[in-house]
């Protein structure tokens, strides 16, 4: 089969040829139709991630139907699945366990024709979404989910900002916010992903590369219930004095740098919370599904290349010109 192999550091993206898997028992082979980039996916090609190893197949997302089954797995067989790549999550709900792993790293991964997955990571694919739609979900969407509802306890009327729309994680927090009945502000570096986060639901946004980004997003919104953050860096020194009483700040990611020195009187004095989050739990990706058919959410794909132009997807990638996801797909 073929598939997008991290070769070495020096070759990190390479298509080529492996030996498709055999299922085991409780196991299947899903054949892909999907599978969509996240930023992991990127950091691992720069030698920029905790595990690397020689070889593997990248990818967390995909979507397919499933070709081959491991014994006691038959009756999945000719299913179309979508699969949840938060592996081994652990007995705690609020934090992942030692065993806990992300499909795509140490595991072989999505962006291939077939993967081996267990069958307790598999779902059945929204019948209102296309195989590139399904695909865009898992990775991403989870860690939304599981930030705004189960850390933020996001609820109807909520003012949230969204640091930085427009990669994966921050489209689906503004697409999971909006439905859920939520007033949602965003910002970005490109008036271009602003316009298109408004036509998304956004009630507005502002350049963060303006000097004076937080006293706009002051006198626009008031204040912030919930700001959900994935880049930290200087800025995020900003962040509690836009919050309102009560704020939530939840933050999962540091691509621009660690959290910087704070006054921490209005953490105290506003009583705020600041909430570290990662992917999510088995319980939560169903609900993230559930949420998803109720409102029959439609998640924002980019650009549809096919496996064979993992390379030129990976560096779009890279300079984040993207609006959603990037997906992948098999001929």
């Amino acid at each position: 089969m073929k598939a997008v192999v991290l070769e070495s550091a020096e070759n990190p993206i390479v298509v080529k040829e492996v030996a498709k898997p055999v299922p085991g028992a409780g196991e299947v082979l899903v054949q892909i139709k999907a599978a969509a980039l996240n930023r992991r996916d990127w950091w691992i090609t720069q030698g920029k991630y905790a595990g690397i190893k020689y070889p593997t197949i990248l990818g967390a997302d995909g979507a397919g139907i499933v070709a081959e089954a491991g014994e006691g797995a038959e009756s999945w067989m000719g299913k179309e699945v979508i699969i949840n790549p938060s592996h081994n999550w652990g007995d705690h709900p609020e934090y992942q366990g030692k065993d806990f792993k992300i499909l795509g790293l140490p595991d072989d991964g999505t962006l291939a024709e077939y993967v081996l997955v267990k069958t307790e990571y598999l779902y059945p694919k929204p019948t209102h979404l296309n195989w590139e739609q399904a695909a865009a979900i898992p990775l991403a969407g989870l860690t939304a989910y599981r930030a705004l509802f189960s850390k933020a306890h996001l609820k109807r009327g909520d003012k949230v900002l969204i640091v930085g729309v427009g990669a994966g994680t921050g489209t689906f927090l503004l697409q999971w916010a909006v439905a859920a009945g939520a007033q949602v502000f965003v910002t970005s570096g490109s008036s271009e992903k602003i316009e298109r986060a408004r036509q998304l639901g956004a009630a507005a946004g502002v350049d963060y590369k303006a000097q004076d980004w937080a006293q706009e997003l002051k006198h626009l919104a008031g204040g912030f219930d919930i700001v959900v953050d994935s880049a930290l860096g200087p800025d995020f020194a900003k962040i509690p004095d836009l919050c309102n009483p009560g704020g939530r700040i939840v933050f999962f990611g540091g691509t621009a740098g660690n959290i910087p020195e704070l006054n921490a009187r209005p953490l105290f004095w506003k009583q705020l919370q600041l909430l570290g989050s990662t992917m999510g739990t088995q319980e939560e990706f169903k609900a993230m599904l559930q949420f998803i058919n109720e409102h029959k959410i439609v998640p924002v794909v980019d650009e549809v290349l096919p496996l064979a132009d993992a390379k030129t997807a990976f560096e779009k990638m890279g300079a984040s010109k993207q609006f959603g996801k990037i997906v992948l797909v098999n001929a």
